[in-house]
């Protein structure tokens, strides 16, 4: 059979093909009524190019075009679970896309909409789903808003704050800043708010990088061993509590009489890790669901795009952040 155009569904509907176009990429001002009935001809009419996938997409962009594993991270694999259960209950599929694809990937890949986890400042992925006019959610701010778009995100700055006001009311002096190389909203919000907390606080900000391949925190044996070595560090990635674990043990450093520790973790294990590891829960099931939510509404409404979300997060407070009172 002769494949059908974009002409024959405007004939059909009795519409130009512009409003075709725009009813079925979700761009232009049409009634709600019209872009459904449009997308409901094209449908029927196997017009299948043009019309969106019951499917999802998740990608996590955090640095950029370089790709690792971020499945196996706590909160990643949280966030996908969450996700697809979401996706699911609205009656869609989710597809979990590699860190990073081959160039092609992105400009075909079939899904009506995507959620970008952690997407860095002037993220080439978000270029590239944004020229196709798909609809996206971000887990964490994006830059300057675009149509049809919104986002979810934590309070990061409030977090920060209360995590060191917390170690300063246990006595801490010289809290150190462990951070990961990625350049998303998370990083920089947070690195934002220690370097404004700092200078309220009239102390010198100490930002440790958190090295690629160091999984035994070999980097940190010096900065441990100095005399000017912090009393307590805030490490905002998955994997600093147990770098900070394996080298204060190994330098003799005792959690907590000699170094505090909170680190943002979504790992289980650091709640019966010895000591017991005060952890920062960014809640990624929520976000992930809220995300899912948002961008479904997005794709089946475009004319209502939902307002951007903010998930509280949570401080659970254990031994490695406490101290006896004197």
């Amino acid at each position: 059979m002769p494949r059908v155009t974009i002409a024959d569904v405007a004939r059909a509907a009795e519409v130009s093909t512009a409003t075709v176009s725009n009813a079925l990429n979700c761009t232009g001002r049409l009634a709600a009524s019209t872009r459904a009935r449009i997308r409901t001809v094209a449908a029927a009419m196997g017009y299948g190019d043009a019309v969106a996938p019951r499917t999802l997409g998740l990608a996590v962009t955090t640095y950029g075009t370089r790709p690792w594993n971020y499945a196996h991270v706590p909160y990643f694999a949280q966030a996908i679970s969450a996700a697809t259960a979401a996706a699911h209950e609205r009656g869609y599929a989710l597809i979990t896309l590699p860190a990073a694809p081959d160039e092609a990937v992105w400009p075909s890949v079939a899904v009506a909409g995507v959620l970008v986890l952690d997407s860095p400042a002037d993220d080439p992925v978000a270029r590239t789903l944004r020229a196709r006019g798909l609809p996206l959610v971000f887990d964490g701010r994006p830059g300057p808003a675009h149509p049809r778009e919104t986002w979810v995100d934590n309070d990061h700055p409030a977090t920060t704050r209360e995590v060191l006001d917390h170690l300063t009311a246990q006595g801490a002096r010289r809290v150190a800043l462990m951070a990961g190389p990625g350049d998303e909203h998370y990083t920089r919000s947070c690195l934002s708010a220690y370097g404004a907390w700092c200078a309220e606080q009239g102390v010198t900000p100490r930002t440790i990088p958190l090295a690629d391949d160091d999984d035994q925190g070999h980097a940190l044996d010096a900065l441990l061993s100095g005399a000017d070595r912090p009393d307590a560090i805030y490490g905002i990635y998955d994997p600093c509590a147990r770098r900070v674990l394996t080298a204060a043990a190994r330098g003799g450093v005792r959690i907590p009489d000699d170094l505090l520790l909170v680190c943002a973790s979504e790992d289980p294990a650091l709640a019966v890790a010895d000591p017991p590891v005060s952890t920062v829960s960014l809640v990624p099931r929520h976000t992930a669901a809220t995300a899912i939510a948002a961008l479904v509404d997005l794709v089946e409404r475009p004319d209502r795009p939902p307002a951007p979300t903010v998930v509280p997060a949570r401080l659970d407070i254990r031994a490695s952040s406490t101290r006896p009172a004197v």
